[in-house]
């Protein structure tokens, strides 16, 4: 009777993983659609309500850099259950905010404690060395799903019940996956021996020694910049004429995208065959030939839907190849990795949407498609410059 339930929970701690770190990242994008909402209660304008989303990004970029390292230097089950639960009581604090002051504070730990969902993924990366690719493919697209599903959610929940109602029902939902997490997650004890110190000092220095990390920290951040970029521009150009689309009817295009999230694990099947330069080469070009399709029919519903499922097939998927590659680097090393890579990653997602904006004040979506272009097309420059690399460089030196 034993070994059958142990064979249950092996065989649904993966599906697990990927659910929690998509319940719990989705509470740094559930304040952007309802912002609206949230001014209106606590008496403030546009420009003071919207610092909100900066704060909690803010907070999920400081906790990426300065906790995400720790998952290499404490047990990461127990370092996720802690934050997880820090969480929950901090959602539960928001959804009694009566000041813009409390609220704002409060966005900014909720941005910080769902660092566990960057912990979750490369802990998913040591369980199935074999189907790395497709393992970590996995928890990612919980992510993303986490991500794109999160203004739907916040909207709908929002319209029904108040915009409170969306920060007690994640309250609820944490809640429930910290509990799970705690019973059925394996435990995955420390690796680094040093203090914290060290360990943030031996994080920077694995910039210099990995080139492949290097390399895939860039490049994600190009192709997530376009993805930003693409989605900020994107409400714009169709809320506009002729389009006129209201936010309901824009909303709906987070669905296309969520459901080219579920698909991109299958390129991970690539890289863990061995094909990464090929899956990145195929990836890639899925971008830059969707961007080239959107600026050649700008108008035409069939294109954008199109645009949108293969856009976002082609960033999910180069986001899942790279972390397989960066995975392979250091196997005591995942979260220390981890935090390089997304700290660069979320580099790019800043600067891709300024980028955007800029380009559509001053050229419309052409000159956001325009911009689009011209990011994507750096990004293919780099898979180019790195698969080249890998061929002139012998393999001993390859990850330096």
């Amino acid at each position: 009777m034993v070994p059958n339930q142990s064979t249950k929970i092996r065989v649904g701690v993966i599906p697990l993983m990927a659910v929690s770190a998509g319940i719990i990242v989705a509470n740094v994008y559930y304040n952007q659609p309802i912002l609206r909402e949230i001014g209106i209660t606590m008496q403030a304008s546009e420009s003071e309500i919207g610092k909100i989303s900066m704060i909690s990004q803010l907070g999920y970029g400081l906790g990426m850099f300065f906790l995400l390292p720790l998952g290499d230097k404490v047990n990461r089950k127990n370092l996720i259950v802690l934050l997880a639960s820090l969480l929950c009581l901090t959602l539960i604090l928001v959804s009694f905010s009566t000041t813009l002051l409390q609220i704002s504070i409060l966005s900014f730990f909720v941005g910080l404690f769902s660092t566990p969902a960057q912990i979750i993924l490369p802990m998913a990366a040591t369980l199935g060395k074999e189907n790395r690719g497709a393992t970590v493919g996995k928890v990612f697209s919980g992510i993303l799903v986490g991500i794109l599903g999160a203004r739907v959610m916040a909207g709908l929940l929002t319209e029904w019940f108040g915009w409170r109602s969306v920060f007690g029902f994640s309250a609820c939902m944490v809640l429930i996956m910290t509990v799970l997490l705690k019973i059925y997650l394996p435990e995955a004890p420390a690796k680094f021996k040093g203090n914290y110190g060290s360990l943030l000092k031996s994080t920077l220095l694995l910039i210099k020694e990995y080139r492949v990390l290097r390399q895939a920290a860039i490049l994600g951040a190009f192709t997530f910049g376009v993805f930003c970029s693409f989605w900020t521009t994107l409400t714009f150009h169709l809320s506009a004429a002729p389009l006129n689309f209201h936010a309901g009817t824009i909303g709906l295009f987070g669905l296309i995208a969520i459901g080219g999230a579920l698909v991109a694990p299958y390129f991970g099947k690539l890289a863990d065959k061995g094909s990464v330069y090929k899956s990145l080469l195929i990836t890639v070009s899925m971008i830059i030939g969707s961007i080239i399709l959107i600026k050649l029919f700008p108008f035409s519903m069939a294109v954008l839907i199109i645009s949108v499922f293969f856009l976002d097939i082609g960033v999910q998927a180069t986001q899942i190849t790279n972390f397989t590659r960066i995975y392979s680097l250091d196997e005591a090393a995942h979260s220390r990795l981890n935090t390089i890579y997304m700290t660069t990653y979320f580099i790019g997602a800043a600067v891709g949407t300024y980028a955007g904006l800029l380009a559509w004040k001053f050229g419309g979506w052409e000159g956001a498609t325009w911009q689009m272009l011209a990011w994507s097309s750096m990004a293919l420059v780099i898979v180019l410059i790195s698969a080249r690399a890998r061929v002139l460089i012998p393999s001993k030196t390859a990850a330096a």
